[in-house]
């Protein structure tokens, strides 16, 4: 069988045509005409997105929890009014004496109105309803067990109905989902490197086989199974650079369009799941990993191959 022109070239500079750039064009130089830097830059995309959703929700969560961490509220559960409001005094100024607390701020009832009128409707304005009194409380520290018992006991001695609870208990069901969400995330980041490494994998095996005549001339002219898998690691790291870059600049822009349109809703909770420099560096090195994926299994696959062929 005659051999293409291109392996012709090849065969006769021996190894010398094997070597430096003389060497890519040993194999069909697809580029951007073959699926595989497309399919690439499908899941680099994806995967930049799958990471980034994963940082803010950590940063969502860290910065949340630091915000909650010395925070507590205490309910003053009373139906007497009278009863209520000395309760709440009583406790306001025990819990001001307690060593650790930083302040202590009585919730007024119009405010408290005001919190819970979207599901009590005028009726939270009126005493048709018997709100309990709160009081936002703010630690020097983090709301240990121990510094909570001792809170607790002050409480049971000079407001019966006061109940204490940590607010970050209050999100506590919240955090358990974001923990859910983010190991989805980190599966979908796995799921994604495999099957761009199942697709170099699929179109490496493809090329060799295509040119499996030509490789084998090549080989008995002197050409050894490095210089060979050089040859398409050169060929991969090309269009899977193409594709990593092109996929990731797109993930990006559509993380940056959605950081947008979050901080438009001009919300403190949505701006703590932001976007740090040093997660962008994070997002930033998905290309490369990727890259380096594809390296490595076209390598691998090609070594395998010829390890069966000869």
């Amino acid at each position: 069988m005659r051999a293409p022109s291109v392996f012709a070239r090849a065969i006769g500079r021996g190894q010398a045509g094997l070597a430096g750039a003389r060497a890519a064009r040993v194999l069909p130089a697809t580029r951007l005409g073959g699926p595989m830097p497309w399919v690439i830059a499908i899941m680099a995309a994806l995967t930049v997105l799958a990471a980034g959703g994963a940082l803010a929700l950590a940063n969502f969560a860290e910065r949340t929890r630091a915000g909650l961490e010395g925070g507590l509220t205490v309910q003053i559960v009373e139906a007497d009014p009278a009863a209520r409001d000395g309760q709440a005094a009583r406790a306001a100024q025990a819990l001001a004496r307690q060593p650790g607390v930083a302040s202590v701020r009585p919730v007024p009832r119009d405010e408290l109105a005001r919190l819970v009128e979207p599901w009590l409707g005028e009726a939270a304005q009126s005493d048709a309803v018997a709100l309990p009194a709160l009081i936002d409380v703010a630690l020097a520290g983090p709301a240990d067990e121990a510094r909570l018992s001792r809170l607790r006991s002050e409480l049971a001695r000079v407001a019966p109905a006061a109940r204490l609870d940590p607010q970050a208990d209050w999100l506590g069901p919240v955090f358990e989902t974001i923990r859910a969400l983010r190991w989805l995330a980190l599966t979908l980041i796995a799921m994604l490197t495999a099957a761009s490494a199942a697709a170099v994998w699929l179109a490496a095996r493809n090329a060799f086989d295509a040119n499996r005549e030509t490789i084998e001339i090549v080989h008995h002219l002197g050409g050894n199974d490095t210089q060979i898998a050089g040859i398409f690691q050169r060929s991969v790291l090309i269009d899977s650079a193409l594709g990593a870059v092109l996929g990731a600049v797109l993930g990006a822009a559509v993380l940056v369009l959605l950081g947008e349109r979050f901080g438009a809703l001009q919300s403190g909770v949505v701006e703590s799941g932001s976007l740090s420099t040093l997660d962008w560096l994070g997002v930033a090195l998905v290309p490369v990993v990727m890259v380096g994926v594809a390296l490595l299994t076209a390598r691998r696959t090609v070594m395998v191959r010829l390890g069966r062929m000869l």
